[in-house]
């Protein structure tokens, strides 16, 4: 077994993938695979891999193309593909300090046999210097559920490394028509079950971070109501406490689909009251740079 997958789901970005490439040519430990999956590119990224994959290179890659269906779809098949016992999805515009594997391995051996980890996290870069997001100044690690980032100042897109027996029992539900389901869908349910990341206090992973935003988002989910619906759920389960999630959630579903259905329905979909869910969206409708910020603070929606 390699220890590390590393999973890239790509589409159309053939011209970016080669940083990519090189960061993992230049890794201290090559013990890992390089797994892409291709969600449909129209560009060159199959020629570029049919030059990869003949020549030598010190690490195995497998390249695999596939109908696009959403980065969802292809995640769930590299789960089921990867020859790693951890799984570590790097998007195809991003690339790793050189050092990444050597410390993904090494958090990895600091784990204990309580079978509470889903596994470990770092942290996202500008550069190797500047943090994207919170950071914990206090201590070399923290260990938390994905649902507990937010008083441990772990905000912002984190490098997260999951063991892959765990993720193959946390499927993304795929529904047939809607190419598009939120990553903190697994995440949470992770939480919900008890599972635990090591979130480790050092820069791995280097791209910028394009925030959609709100409205951005929301148009997403509004043309994937289905899994809206379920990532709204999940939610609401995982933050009981926290009106900022609750109610973005609830805004967000209920933006997405009140095209087609009103307030009622989004409260019988969602089992609350019909009241809060106006509350919420009248919220997020007449405060919408506000909520923007918590976005941007608070979640990370891919």
């Amino acid at each position: 077994m390699y220890c590390v997958t590393i999973f890239t789901p790509t589409y159309n970005r053939r011209q970016m993938i080669e940083r990519l490439y090189h960061s993992l040519l230049s890794q201290t430990k090559k013990k890992f695979e390089w797994l892409v999956i291709d969600d449909g590119s129209t560009d060159d990224t199959e020629e570029y891999f049919s030059k990869l994959t003949k020549q030598e290179n010190p690490f195995p890659i497998r390249y695999i193309k596939q109908p696009n269906g959403g980065k969802h779809r292809a995640i769930n098949r590299g789960v089921q593909l990867a020859t790693g016992e951890l799984f570590f999805t790097v998007d195809s515009d991003d690339y790793l300090t050189e050092d990444a594997v050597e410390k993904i391995i090494t958090w990895t051996k600091s784990l204990d046999n309580s079978h509470k980890w889903a596994g470990v996290a770092a942290l996202r870069g500008y550069n190797r210097k500047e943090v994207i997001g919170g950071r914990n100044n206090t201590a070399e690690y923290i260990d938390a559920k994905n649902t507990e980032r937010r008083q441990c100042n772990l905000q912002g897109d984190k490098p997260e490394i999951y063991f892959t027996e765990i993720l193959k029992k946390y499927p993304y539900p795929e529904i047939p028509g809607e190419n598009f389901i939120s990553e903190e869908i697994v995440a949470n349910t992770l939480s919900r079950n008890n599972y635990y990341m090591r979130w480790f206090n050092e820069i791995i992973y280097i791209g910028d971070y394009l925030e959609d935003g709100l409205t951005h988002n929301t148009n997403k989910h509004s043309q994937n109501p289905k899994g809206c619906l379920l990532w709204a759920k999940g939610q609401i389960l995982s933050f009981p406490n926290d009106w900022r999630s609750r109610f973005l959630a609830i805004g967000i579903y209920h933006g997405a689909v009140k095209k087609t259905q009103n307030i009622l329905k989004t409260a019988s979909d969602l089992n609350i009251n019909a009241m809060t869910v106006l509350y919420a969206y009248l919220i997020i409708s007449f405060y919408k740079p506000l909520y923007e910020q918590i976005t941007k603070i608070f979640h990370h929606f891919r």
